[in-house]
């Protein structure tokens, strides 16, 4: 064991060198090559849409994304500011959507008088649309296009 040990710490001052020009050859589209010391400005952060407008989900039970500034919204034990517009109470007298139903269900499924506790949290699920663009290629179909897509008139196998 020690033998192994010794012709590995003898073999440092080569491998090093090599490692560290290999990561520097690697580059990748989230960051450009670096030293340990330099610092970069952080991306901007893309704008929120706020233009109130539903968009069509890309699959079935997929949460729906949030259409206005939520930034300054306050959720916590005692505060739920997204409640204030999309309980049943409210949604009538500001038109709002209504939260669903299985916000109000616990998790044996029993209805509840007020949001599940386990759903009160809205951002764990919902997130605000964005106009970001993606990091990495997304070739990503919903099932209608797949759907709706020509046949080849192929027999599937």
């Amino acid at each position: 064991m020690r033998v192994f040990i010794y012709a590995a710490l003898a073999a440092l001052p080569v491998l090093v060198p090599a490692v560290l020009e290999a990561q520097q050859k690697i580059q990748t589209p989230f960051r450009p090559p670096v030293s340990f010391t330099d610092e970069l400005p952080a991306p901007t952060i893309p704008a929120d849409v706020t233009d109130d407008r539903r968009v069509v989900r890309n699959y079935p039970e997929q949460p729906p994304v949030i259409p206005h500034n939520v930034r300054d919204y306050q959720i916590n034990l005692n505060t739920n500011r997204c409640l204030t517009c999309h309980s049943r109470q409210y949604t009538e007298a500001v038109q709002a959507p209504m939260i669903s139903i299985t916000h109000y269900l616990d998790r044996e499924g029993q209805t509840l008088g007020a949001v599940s506790p386990r759903r009160y949290f809205c951002m764990q699920c919902h997130v605000p649309q964005t106009v970001a663009q993606p990091i990495v290629p997304n070739t990503f179909q919903t099932i209608d296009s797949m759907i709706s897509r020509p046949s080849d008139g192929g027999e599937h196998k």
